[in-house]
């Protein structure tokens, strides 16, 4: 690499008791990394420049050695550009539908697409095996810019590598980021990631609900070449988040819930979310990403029973939320399922309410800004009695008025029937009271005022 321009200061210092008669004195040159100073002091009326000039001299070596020479590189900012929130797999058996079922691999590539919610020009892909059994082997991986459902365009794939090596074995428990990748891709693109597995994976750490079908091939490695899938999955397998490197400072904002942040409902391969759309609209309005932390069955106070549901909303957060690249912003959507899933003594709103706080004060410790959103009608579902219906209330009323938050999302006035308001409106849920269908996960995207990021 070239040697940085030398760069020069010139000093001047007074000749006399007028202040108005001014010489040059010395002369401050910056060199690589060292600092030359030349004295051009000289002796005026009988008294020597020469002590005038040092303090002048200091604050020109200060100023040279305070500014940003033209040489050095830019410093590297990293957004979470995409994000799913990993679980512990959910086994195949009776009553789990084909394809969600959490994917076991051997000697076997399967092949993910995502849509990126920001642009950037370089990517580098997070792999996790928070929750194996084992250390992971990854035989190989690569990353393209490709269109869904379309074959991988020839010369698109671009090799992941781990400290430069392009195989790399993902410790017990741990996660790995991959090196950065020249790949420049625009906000809203599609990227496909291929991964090779050439030993058995048993405990697959997944995202179940992943809505965008993987596919899995013969046994191989297939990570540059095409094949005919033998398996598919909706599961996100192995991979927490895509990053990308910008050129300015976007706000970065993570949507922390349960099936509703998650989108089920939205159908499959359509990026149909609310966060999808929140995106959208983002990308019109000055940019800006959206990391998607919700996951299906997720509980705020406790572990859910059901394993793919995942760890407690209050014990994540730090993960999902703090542990997000570049986070400005958490949307927090999430305690629906604590009240409908408490049996016959739900957490009071006062237990959720107690919670709320707890995320409000570490998200502010780090700099987090926390918006609230109200919980969504539940009537009609299994969720829904007379007492849940009023934890759900007071919990709502509490995010409207509480003034905790740093901002409210009042998706419940969104969603709500105004002739039955402890309902979802019919054209805008699925059938099942609880989740809604593509239209209302879009009116839910479109009523998120964009001024509470900025």
């Amino acid at each position: 690499m070239p040697a940085p321009p030398a760069r020069t200061v010139r000093v001047w210092c007074r000749t006399g008791e007028d202040p108005s008669l001014q010489a040059p004195c010395a002369v401050v040159t910056q060199s690589g990394g060292s600092f030359l100073r030349h004295s051009t002091s000289r002796t005026v009326g009988g008294h020597s420049e020469r002590k005038a000039s040092l303090a002048s001299a200091a604050l020109a070596l200060a100023l040279l050695a305070a500014a940003p020479s033209a040489a050095s590189p830019a410093a590297e900012h990293w957004i979470e550009s995409w994000h799913a929130a990993p679980a512990r797999p959910r086994p195949p058996g009776p009553g789990v539908p084909e394809g969600y079922a959490s994917p076991v691999l051997d000697d076997q590539t399967i092949v993910q697409d995502m849509r990126l919610s920001a642009g950037g020009r370089r990517v580098r892909v997070r792999l996790t095996n928070e929750f194996g059994d084992r250390p992971l082997r990854i035989g190989a991986a690569k990353i393209a810019l490709a269109t869904p459902w379309m074959p991988t365009p020839p010369g698109a794939s671009r090799s992941l590598t781990f400290s430069g090596e392009t195989s790399v074995v993902i410790p017990l428990g741990a996660t790995l980021l991959s090196d950065p990748v020249e790949l420049s891709a625009g906000d809203l693109a599609n990227v496909r990631i291929s991964l090779y597995l050439p030993e058995p994976t048993r405990v697959c750490t997944c995202h179940a609900v992943g809505l965008q079908m993987a596919t899995i091939s013969p046994r191989g490695d297939y990570t540059a070449s095409s094949f005919t899938p033998v398996a598919g999955t909706e599961n996100r397998a192995f991979i927490s988040g895509v990053q990308v490197e910008t050129g300015a400072r976007l706000p970065v904002i993570v949507a922390f819930g349960d099936s509703v942040t998650d989108g089920d409902g939205s159908g499959s391969s359509r990026n149909g979310r609310w966060t999808d759309r929140l995106a959208e609209r983002l990308q019109g309005a000055g940019g800006g990403a959206v990391a998607n932390g919700g996951i299906s069955g997720n509980q705020l106070l406790r572990d859910a029973a059901n394993p793919p549901a995942g760890d407690a909303g209050l014990k994540r957060f730090d993960r999902d939320v703090l542990g997000v690249a570049g986070v400005t912003h958490v949307i927090i959507l999430e305690g629906a399922n604590d009240i409908g899933l408490g049996g016959a003594a739900p957490p009071s709103a006062e237990a959720l309410i107690a919670a709320y706080q707890q995320l409000i004060a570490r998200g502010h410790a780090h700099g987090v800004k926390v918006i609230g959103a109200t919980l969504t009608p539940f009537g009609g579902s299994p969720y829904f009695r007379p007492e849940t219906e009023a934890v759900r209330q007071r919990v709502n009323a509490w995010i409207r008025s509480g003034h905790a938050f740093d901002g409210v999302i009042d998706f419940e006035a969104v969603l709500r029937d105004p002739a039955a308001p402890q309902k979802l409106r019919t054209d805008l849920q699925t059938g099942d009271g609880l989740h809604p269908n593509p239209a209302g996960y879009r009116a839910m995207g479109d009523a998120i005022e964009l001024g509470l990021f900025r």
